[in-house]
């Protein structure tokens, strides 16, 4: 029975905790990918570098902050300095829109030609954040590292494994849950979140309807230009922060985006959490977890591991590749390309 108690403790450990937690800022990313397909539709291939571009603002306010000897305590100073990150994204967001995409809507371009544009768009991004903070890799953690030490929940279980529990992964869950259910809320609840829903559903029909496509657009990238912030750094408070892994990002976010419903919000979430665990559950070696359910006898030599972590996107690109091919509109049936 305790065998058994640890090998749970082994995969919490190293599979559900990580998987909840990365599985949290994919959804958030693909949440704004989704946003972007729905309202403006068109694919945004630069919105891992807005998300690279969120998270250098939080941590050049994080240092601004620091410079004052501002902080909270256990908790990340990046907290405190998220809201002006927010705003100056937004602020991005918006004035690349209005010089850049604004243009290419009035021409009413193809989807295909605004995905191209936002390619464009991804690589200024990365010059701008590699020209202002560097290429290098960037620690802006200062909290409290862990809630739950190993050798602490070994102390007080008597278990001979031990459960780590990150502040950031607690943080990264709690944050997504609340902005999530704000999100929803929103769309739900209020008449600009219905008219947002009624944009996407028919453009004819709710400009008909007397629905101000300006101020659509509008809170599009005000809701883009947050979740990609929050997203870019949440991730880098669990990571650390170089520019050019969010470029990795890409895939796993349109992968969540396309499996649960590109388009769909629900489906966003859903598939965020789709491509974590797919992703970690593949590439874990669970020769520990085998040691502690088999005999002896039987125990693994090997790592028993399917795939290396070195072929992680592999699985993101497998499973959208899969979805594509039998169910393209996705779980929660989204928009098809």
């Amino acid at each position: 029975m305790v065998d058994l108690v640890n090998a749970l403790i082994v995969l919490l450990n190293y599979i559900f905790i990580p998987a909840l937690s990365y599985g949290s800022q994919l959804a958030l990313g693909a949440l704004g990918v989704s946003f972007i397909y729905a309202i403006l539709r068109f694919a945004n291939f630069s919105h891992g570098d807005l998300m690279s571009f969120g998270a250098m603002m939080t941590i050049l306010f994080t240092w601004v902050l620091q410079s004052y000897g501002i902080s909270l305590g256990f908790l990340p100073t990046a907290i405190l300095a998220l809201p002006l990150a927010i705003f100056a994204t937004i602020l991005f967001c918006l004035v690349t829109d209005k010089f850049v995409f604004r243009h290419y809507r009035t021409k009413k371009s193809t989807p295909v030609v605004l995905a191209m544009i936002s390619i464009g768009v991804m690589f200024v991004i990365q010059a701008i954040v590699r020209i202002i903070i560097g290429p290098d890799d960037r620690q802006f953690f200062d909290g409290q590292k862990f809630i739950m030490k190993a050798k602490q929940f070994k102390e007080i279980t008597g278990l001979s494994e031990g459960l780590a529990i990150k502040s950031t992964q607690v943080i990264t869950i709690f944050v997504t849950i609340i902005l999530v259910s704000l999100l929803f809320w929103f769309l739900q609840r209020t008449r600009t979140g219905k008219s947002m829903r009624a944009f996407s559903d028919n453009e004819d029909l709710a400009l008909l309807s007397g629905i101000n496509p300006d101020k659509v657009v509008f809170i599009t990238w005000l809701i883009v230009g947050a979740l990609a912030t929050v997203a870019g750094t949440l991730y880098g408070l669990d990571k650390s922060f170089k520019p050019f892994t969010y470029l990795g990002l890409v895939l796993p976010i349109f992968a969540s985006a396309i499996v649960g419903g590109i388009g769909n919000p629900i489906g966003a979430v859903v598939g965020g959490y789709v491509i974590a665990f797919s992703e970690i559950m593949v590439t874990y070696a669970y020769k520990k977890f085998f040691i502690y359910l088999l005999p002896q006898s039987l125990e693994p030599s090997g790592l028993v591991q399917l795939l290396s972590t070195d072929y992680k996107f592999a699985v993101s690109f497998s499973i959208l590749v899969i979805v594509l091919l039998i169910r393209p509109s996705g779980i929660f049936k989204g928009r098809t390309f």
